[in-house]
């Protein structure tokens, strides 16, 4: 059990005489409370980066290359399909190359 400082052990002395009454507008308060709450879980959390032109292009081709490579394992893509991935992949490091960005 962890241990209470003077002022908590005071609180917990004083709930458990039954000397702490609830506040009057309980039910308000809890409501918005809860408002609260739901509000903070809805939020979106947005974050915004500044990223280098350079470093912006080296994570698109990144993520396009972890893509493909994922689409090109699997099974039942068609050969077609995996050649069409492999020129993106080629034409977005061709596009680093003309920048001297890979």
């Amino acid at each position: 059990m962890t241990r209470l400082d003077k002022e908590e052990q005071e609180i917990l002395d004083a709930f458990d005489a039954g000397k702490m009454q609830r506040s009057p507008d309980i039910e308000d308060r809890t409501a918005r409370h809860q408002q609260y709450a739901q509000a903070m879980f809805r939020k979106d959390a947005r974050i915004n980066i500044r990223l280098s032109a350079r470093k912006r292009v080296e994570r698109i081709v990144k993520n396009v290359q972890r893509q493909a490579q994922g689409l090109v394992e699997r099974s039942y893509l068609d050969a077609e399909r995996r050649e069409q991935y492999l020129e993106i992949i080629e034409e977005r490091s061709r596009f680093l190359r003309v920048f001297d960005l890979g």
